[in-house]
């Protein structure tokens, strides 16, 4: 088991936004986290990645909280935000550097890699351009080539579909289906519901702060007594009140 949050209690004051949250993500598996805006979902990222403190539970990848090992903890993760962050200052070349530093990966080998995903997303003559010079969507593809050279053992992919032109989609989620044939665990937040039903495993529901439903898409469907309803349909069944059966 890759990642396990356990009784997750936490937020940004001292009024908790997350009321005991309860999930994993298994080796070799893709997991949507659904949500409405405010349901939760970013605050949930920032804390498995580590940038708020959970007031109660906790959060394990491989079995290491982040109190115990962080910079263990923090290597086992590739992170793409929902909006890009760049350094205004280094060219996609030494983007790509850095991670190599900061994840310890071996230079002709996370090179190799790289460059075949610039190819994939079009970047290979940019290597010299810096984040001034990229739309958003090709900033959105620095930060999946970045994410993707590393031997991550969780990929934490927010929103990823907003700022992405078709085939760029549709080549982020071969490498999601690639890192899940070598056995990574992939935890994915989005809206596009109908993308999230045709690739997650299992799907992970919060609305306002607390765990409503978790599952296959047949579980939630058996959960919501709604026999060949949609995921979309599920949630909004959610977020209107209904509940899952226990």
């Amino acid at each position: 088991m890759t990642l396990k949050v356990k009784n997750l209690v936490g937020g940004y004051s001292q009024i908790p936004v997350l009321k005991g949250i309860d999930f994993s993500v298994d080796n070799g598996e893709l997991v949507g986290l659904i949500g409405l805006n405010g349901a939760g979902k970013s605050t949930t990222i920032n804390h498995i990645i580590g940038l708020l403190h959970a007031m109660k539970g906790s959060i394990e990848i491989d079995g290491i909280t982040i109190d115990e090992d962080a910079q263990a903890y923090k290597s086992k993760i590739a992170y793409i935000p929902e909006t890009p962050i760049l350094y205004d200052e280094l060219t996609l070349k030494e983007h790509i550097e850095l991670t190599i530093l900061a994840y310890n990966l071996d230079k002709d080998e996370a090179w190799k890699k790289a460059n075949e995903l610039l190819e994939i997303f079009r970047l290979q003559n940019k290597l010299d351009w810096f984040p001034a010079n990229f739309s958003k969507g090709m900033k959105q593809k620095v930060m999946i080539v970045c994410a993707f050279i590393t031997k991550a053992k969780l990929f934490i992919i927010d929103e990823p579909f907003l700022g992405l032109d078709p085939l760029a989609t549709d080549d982020l989620l071969k490498l999601i289906d690639d890192v899940k044939k070598e056995g990574s665990a992939v935890l994915m937040s989005t809206h596009v519901l109908g993308t999230a039903q045709e690739y997650c495993d299992r799907f992970v529901m919060i609305n306002h702060g607390e765990l409503k439903a978790s599952g296959t898409l047949e579980e939630l469907r058996a959960q919501f007594n709604k026999q060949d309803a949609s995921l979309s349909e599920i949630y909004l069944s959610l977020t209107k009140g209904e509940k899952a059966n226990e």
